[in-house]
């Protein structure tokens, strides 16, 4: 862990030198690649040792497999692979290291890379292999037409910006940042023209970084002094679960659930600023010509913490593997895409018997809070103070939901995991089933504006303010090709 944060804070002294020194209108594309991909396995080597070499044999063997079995079946032999090298190594780690400790835990990064891998294969497939028409708005403004060099493929999975900690982004979005065309394309109005009322050449990323630090240095503090004493093991513990009444129980759930989080805030938002400090995650500007870094953002605190269903929750959580989940599994998934996406959210987690019992929770809760929604929810938003108090209800519900569901994911293992729900007595569980038996569910038929409300958990409003985000900016550096993403953009919003 101290490797990890004196390798994090290294990354943000190198971006800020990166964006001074190595600025694209100062040295070329290919510089910036060299540089990006040696500073990135300098820190894995540091951070890691040896084991640093699994992030290039994965990468480099799933790079020859692209090369060697062509366009049109590449994306499924690259998944397999990747997302099975990762689990040999997670099984390796979890086996011959200490059980539930993290020591040595290069599997992190390589969670991520096994991300872009695979995204980066369907997104060539999508570009090369498949006809425009066939695919969706997002599917075709993230499509890759060329294959990438080696250094380009190397530079996105291990650059110095996100080995460590992610969060993962599209390859579009970073060729184009390493390229210097970030701030190339202005801002376009919703009626698909161009508007140059915002228009910079290069806006300085320094507040969005410093208040995320500030957000990073509150989270690690209240780690550092909260967390700690309030363990979430003392939902298990006997004399707890024998003396505490059932509204006491709850409340500690809550709480020590809600304690655990703020270790991820400090990851994640680290990783973030990091990239906003060498002039990554620029997505144009807000209504009031500010200055938004959040394209590759993880996370919103705010959401999290105040959500009121369980789709708001995961859609606000770790978002760009959410986004991932999506774009490999539930969009091309022929059969029950929700349910698939949960097992390969477990998968992809790792190999500890709670990460499963988590995501299985999940599809129960998932399904039973999506037809809650459907049935009953329009009952309560006609009057203000009515609907008031139907987000209180639900914000208590929903908190109390995803702490019973992560239990497991904290827990690891299979007994304490169902010690903690035997002694709740699998409340949740069954009123979830119960749920689903007396609520009808409406069929999802993706891409159909008239099932809007039963989209997957990644949400609607994540799905159309990623389709703006995502690949914000051109792929060539003429204006023909600017006006091009420009519709491409609209034509994804508005459907």
């Amino acid at each position: 862990q101290v490797n990890f944060v004196v390798c994090q804070l290294f990354a943000l002294l190198a971006a800020v030198w990166f964006r001074t020194y190595l600025h694209s209108s100062k040295t070329s594309p290919f510089i910036r690649h060299v540089v990006a991909t040696l500073l990135g396995l300098y820190l894995a080597l540091f951070c890691f040792g040896w084991y640093a070499l699994h992030f290039i044999i994965q990468s480099g063997i799933s790079y020859y497999i692209m090369i060697i079995i062509g366009v049109e079946n590449m994306h499924k032999y690259c998944f397999v692979f990747a997302l099975g090298y990762l689990t040999v190594c997670q099984i390796t780690r979890v086996y011959i290291f200490d059980y539930g400790q993290y020591s040595a835990d290069f599997s992190g990064p390589m969670m991520i890379i096994t991300q872009k891998i695979t995204s980066l294969a369907f997104e060539i497939h999508d570009g090369m292999f498949r006809k425009n028409e066939d695919l969706t708005p997002s599917q075709r403004c993230l499509a890759v037409r060329r294959m990438p060099s080696l250094l380009e493929y190397l530079s996105y999975n291990c650059n110095f910006m996100g080995i460590l900690a992610g969060p993962l982004c599209s390859y579009k979005d970073y060729i184009t940042f390493i390229e210097g065309r970030s701030y190339q394309l202005q801002q376009s109005e919703a009626n698909g023209k161009e508007d140059s009322k915002y228009e910079q050449t290069d806006p300085s990323p320094n507040i969005a970084v410093a208040q995320k630090l500030l957000i990073c240095g509150l989270s690690l503090l209240f780690h550092m002094t909260i967390t700690k004493t309030l363990p979430v093991e003392y939902n298990i513990d006997d004399n707890f679960r024998a003396t505490a009444s059932w509204p006491v129980r709850f409340f500690y759930l809550y709480v020590s659930l809600m304690a655990a989080r703020p270790k991820y805030y400090f990851a994640w938002t680290l990783a973030d600023a990091i990239n906003n400090a060498a002039g990554f995650g620029f997505r144009g500007y807000d209504k009031n010509g500010v200055t938004r870094w959040d394209l590759i953002s993880n996370l919103r605190i705010q959401q999290i913490e105040f959500s009121t269903s369980f789709k708001m929750f995961l859609d606000n959580w770790n978002i760009q593997t959410a986004l991932w989940l999506k774009r490999v599994c539930y969009e091309r998934a022929t059969f029950s895409p929700t349910i698939q996406t949960f097992i390969l959210s477990a998968i992809w987690h790792g190999v500890y018997p709670g990460y499963y019992l988590t995501f299985l929770t999940g599809v129960l809760m998932t399904l039973a809070a999506r037809a809650i929604r459907n049935n009953i929810r329009h009952y309560f938003v006609e009057s203000p103070a009515v609907k008031l108090c139907y987000d209180i209800v639900t914000w208590m519900a929903t908190q109390a939901a995803i702490s019973y569901t992560v239990v497991p994911f904290v827990l690891l293992s299979v007994k304490p995991s169902f010690t903690f729900y035997s002694s709740c007595y699998f409340c949740l569980h069954i009123a979830s089933i119960l749920v689903l038996l007396v609520f009808p569910l409406k069929r999802t038929q993706k891409g159909s504006k008239k099932h809007e409300s039963v989209q997957p958990v990644w949400s609607r409003k994540l799905e159309e303010e990623s389709l703006l985000q995502k690949n914000n900016y051109s792929t060539t550096n003429n204006s023909f090709s600017q006006k091009q993403e420009i519709t491409c953009r609209y034509q994804a919003l508005k459907q």
